[in-house]
């Protein structure tokens, strides 16, 4: 089980984690992290030409978009998915995108159209995976767990600079899970039928997220990588407060999270190199060392929140593995014109 660290909170721009590892030094480089964006109901998009020129002006080998293509109360109709090809499509370095529950897990809700979710979960798997290769202008070559348009293509892993990268579709609405027939049926053209189906998926793609997150570290450990980077949407419920009256572990609203976050802070612990855990949803940028394995902090593992609508910035991450820190996290704010 995952426990949050309370009151740490590490913002420091340029901020370093540390370890001990040593292996093979690769060239150092940067990637970008951005998600949650644009969100026209925010009147975002005249702020988003802003922010793509930054990325796209900067010195990163590659970004990584970790979800929500749009806000959660618009339609989730086939032009969203199209209109965030484009986007992606007019970015000059590779892009990893990662799905967010905006674009499937929330196009329930009747102010998204009423939408059949898992019919739009396999429009985004056909859609948004084209190819076996990343989006973008230049593109990067991408494994995948399941085969191009079907089942568990989202999920993707690829090496970079002596650091294993991967993304997961977990995300936020609890990771698809329904917990009861009034949260089923509120403000939401679902049936029973239809949240027994939610409940069945979200188990079947938990043990897919589990088993690929898995092998990424057995992938790691062979490489002498000194870091692993995992990008998913969901916020997992690190910031959950903490009384005596109330056991953050059992928070319903995260339980959608609770099996792949305890099986990442055992993998996370077996690890000698640098964990960099990735996630959206929440909007304000974070970095902080919240996992426990059960009553003492993993110090190899670092939580990054990214900024989101309507905050539209992003984040730049160094690596170097030459220095033991690995991983040095800036947020990038953009100015509007």
């Amino acid at each position: 089980m995952f426990l949050r660290l309370s009151l740490v909170s590490l913002l420091t721009l340029g901020l370093m984690v540390g370890n001990s590892f040593a292996q093979t030094p690769a060239k150092p480089f940067s990637f970008g992290l951005w998600g949650d964006m644009p969100y026209k109901k925010a009147g975002d998009d005249p702020k988003l030409p802003a922010v793509l020129k930054s990325i796209n002006d900067s010195d990163i080998a590659f970004s990584m978009y970790d979800g929500d293509i749009k806000d959660g109360s618009s339609k989730c109709t086939d032009e969203v998915y199209n209109d965030a090809l484009a986007m992606f499509g007019s970015m000059k370095k590779p892009v990893v995108y990662v799905p967010g529950d905006n674009e499937w897990t929330d196009c329930h809700r009747l102010n998204n159209g009423g939408f059949d979710t898992l019919e739009r979960l396999s429009h985004l798997r056909r859609v948004m995976y084209p190819t076996l290769n990343s989006l973008g202008k230049s593109t990067l070559p991408l494994e995948h767990q399941g085969k191009l348009g079907e089942k568990f293509v989202e999920n993707t892993r690829f090496s970079h600079g002596g650091v294993v990268f991967v993304g997961i579709n977990q995300s936020g609405s609890n990771n698809n899970v329904v917990m009861s027939e009034k949260e089923c049926k509120s403000k939401s053209a679902r049936d029973t039928a239809q949240c027994d189906a939610a409940n069945a998926e979200y188990l079947e793609r938990d043990a897919a997220n589990v088993a690929w997150m898995t092998a990424s570290f057995a992938q790691a450990k062979a490489a002498n990588a000194a870091g692993i980077v995992i990008v998913t949407q969901g916020d997992p419920g690190f910031d959950v407060p903490e009384t005596e009256e109330f056991d953050e572990s059992t928070n319903a609203s995260s339980s959608g999270f609770q099996n792949f976050m305890g099986k990442l802070a055992e993998q996370t612990a077996q690890f000698k190199g640098q964990v960099l855990f990735v996630h959206g949803d929440t909007h304000f940028f974070k970095m902080d060392k919240p996992m426990y394995n059960p009553n003492k902090m993993l110090t190899n593992f670092t939580r990054v929140q990214t900024f989101g609508s309507p905050s539209l910035h992003w984040v730049r991450v160094g690596v170097d593995t030459k220095s033991p820190h690995v991983f040095s996290v800036t947020p990038v704010i953009v100015h509007q014109p």
